[in-house]
């Protein structure tokens, strides 16, 4: 074999780029993502610096979760109904608009915290409708067998925004404040509005009924036949919602590592780490199509996370002994985290584009979304609370331990899982 050919194996499969409109879409994202988490870092960091309270930036849990669900079922039937591209377009729209509200409640100066938890759910809205949908095309625009490819792709070029954005976020906010983050956040997502404008027309194969409830529960009843599919969104759950510390970020950086409490370069570090890690997993995924045992790699990168969650949770105790190295290793735990987890998104959203027939992709993605961006709602929620009660070190590195209880359970109850092959 030659060192080509080596090479190739080792670093991300570029083939899906090929295909135009796969090809538009990833490229709009390098920009768009970037814009998107200037506005994830700062809506809890303005949360924060208004109130003081760890609680309080947990609440964006509760505001994002409920809409998250509501219109992550809901638009997953509307994908399964509408032409999907039609779909794209609204939506971004929306997404459009919402992050220039947030901008205009900045540049204001309103510091209301309830108007930013409210848009905050408006935005999320939006977002359960625009991901399915986004998703579910994918098996239209590549061939199957390219999935795991274009997974690791998109999974990759999103945490390299998450990286920039937190970096350049949390540097900028105490310098800028937070009304010019949200101006680009409006900015940059025209990138992606121009490529879904560019995409063919993508009408459903068997369309569904009416996008109301019965078509919600159609997709759920089709998924309950499923098992693998089930036990791909228990294992992810477990993961986000006992293991993801991300509502600690503002406390760790100020009360651990002594940063400022409106953001600063720690803040900016902790949301930057995990990304980054995320980041040298898709770099060097070429192997991810080689895997067959796709149910064993979930959970073996799963209890990678957990472990990484658990150490994570030490090291913040131990930051007053020694508040650099203590960082330093904190960071180190949270890119290992970074780089498991997308391994595991990557073979789970493999595992659900692969096995489900194009008229059901729209609700299923609905699902998926809400598990994947659900779960961390509900863990901002819990860790919130909990750090009130026991502080961030044992928050973080308990939910770590919980993580790989419930992973152990799930290997050993359900060995199908574990057996599974692709």
């Amino acid at each position: 074999m030659s060192l080509a050919d080596r090479l190739r194996g080792v670093f991300a499969d570029t083939r899906p780029l090929r295909e135009p409109h796969f090809r538009r879409l990833w490229t709009a994202n390098i920009v768009t993502v970037i814009g998107a988490q200037l506005t994830v870092v700062a809506v809890p960091a303005q949360i924060y610096a208004i109130t003081g309270s760890s609680g309080m930036v947990g609440l964006t849990g509760v505001f994002g979760l409920v809409p998250l669900i509501v219109f992550g079922l809901w638009g997953g039937a509307l994908a399964d109904h509408f032409d999907r591209r039609r779909l794209l377009e609204v939506t971004t729209l929306g997404l459009v608009a919402t992050s220039a509200l947030f901008w205009l409640q900045a540049f204001l100066d309103l510091n209301n915290v309830w108007l930013l938890l409210g848009l905050f759910s408006l935005q999320q809205a939006f977002f359960a409708v625009n991901q399915p949908t986004r998703t579910a095309i994918l098996p239209k625009l590549i061939p199957i067998i390219q999935l795991p490819a274009a997974n690791a792709l998109n999974m990759t070029v999103m945490s390299a925004g998450a990286i920039a954005g937190p970096l350049v976020g949390g540097a900028l906010i105490p310098v800028l404040g937070y009304s010019w983050l949200y101006l680009i956040d409006t900015v940059t997502l025209l990138a992606t509005l121009y490529a879904v404008y560019r995409l063919p027309p993508l009408p459903v194969e068997s369309r569904s009924g009416t996008p109301g409830l019965r078509s919600v529960l159609d997709g759920l009843r089709y998924l309950t036949w499923h098992r693998i599919l089930l036990l791909s969104f228990l294992v992810d759950l477990i993961a986000m919602v006992f293991g993801m510390p991300r509502a600690l970020y503002p406390e760790i950086a100020h009360v651990a590592f002594g940063g400022p409490d409106e953001g600063g370069i720690e803040f900016a570090l902790l949301y930057a780490a995990m990304p980054a890690g995320a980041v040298l997993g898709g770099v060097f995924s070429g192997w991810v199509v080689r895997i067959r045992r796709q149910g064993a790699a979930v959970l073996a990168a799963i209890a990678v996370w957990g472990a990484a969650m658990a150490l994570l949770g030490a090291f913040v105790g131990l930051a007053p002994l020694a508040s650099r190295l203590m960082l330093g290793a904190a960071l180190g735990m949270l890119i290992i985290g970074g780089a498991a987890d997308m391994v595991s998104a990557a073979f789970r959203q493999t595992i659900l584009l692969s096995a489900a027939d194009d008229d059901v992709r729209g609700r299923l993605q609905g699902v998926f979304i809400v598990v994947v961006a659900g779960g961390p709602r509900i863990a901002d929620v819990l860790h919130g609370a909990a750090s009130e009660v026991v502080g961030p070190a044992w928050a973080t590195g308990g939910g770590g331990l919980l993580v790989l209880l419930g992973i152990a359970v799930v290997a050993a109850v359900f060995p199908v899982f574990r057996r599974y092959r692709a």
